[in-house]
């Protein structure tokens, strides 16, 4: 199973990379929505677990240019501010396979969300 993680905090997206790995799960790192969006093209991952702010564009746009390609891709949204965003994140969950997770979020509800969503 190949994960996606797009964060412009590297330090969480290392971390973030370090858990998955060590479940056997193969995973890329991309630092914004552009190096996302061409790191989805090479890669084609299983799920994209993308923060929603971002320098450029957010989450939610990053994830709209992949669902040119692959609409069904299995997408989480983090980020501190989720509240700004569960309105578009409830809309796409009527259409798409999308969760979100609250930053700051522990192991255990990561991986209990990327388990349900790979499964």
């Amino acid at each position: 199973m190949k994960i996606l993680i797009v964060d412009d905090n590297q330090e969480l997206a290392w971390a973030i990379e370090m858990m998955l790995e060590d479940a056997g799960y193969e995973v890329r790192l991309a630092k914004d929505s552009q190096d996302g969006y061409w790191n989805y093209l090479q890669f084609k991952p299983d799920l994209v677990l993308t923060d929603i702010h971002m320098p450029g564009e957010t989450g939610l746009e990053l994830m709209e240019h992949i669902r040119t390609h692959n609409p069904m891709v299995r997408t989480i949204y983090m980020s501190g501010d989720l509240y700004n965003f569960l309105a578009p994140i409830e809309e796409e969950k009527k259409r798409y396979p999308v969760s979100y997770l609250e930053k700051p979020f522990s192991r255990i509800e990561l991986m209990g969300l990327v388990s349900r969503l790979t499964a």
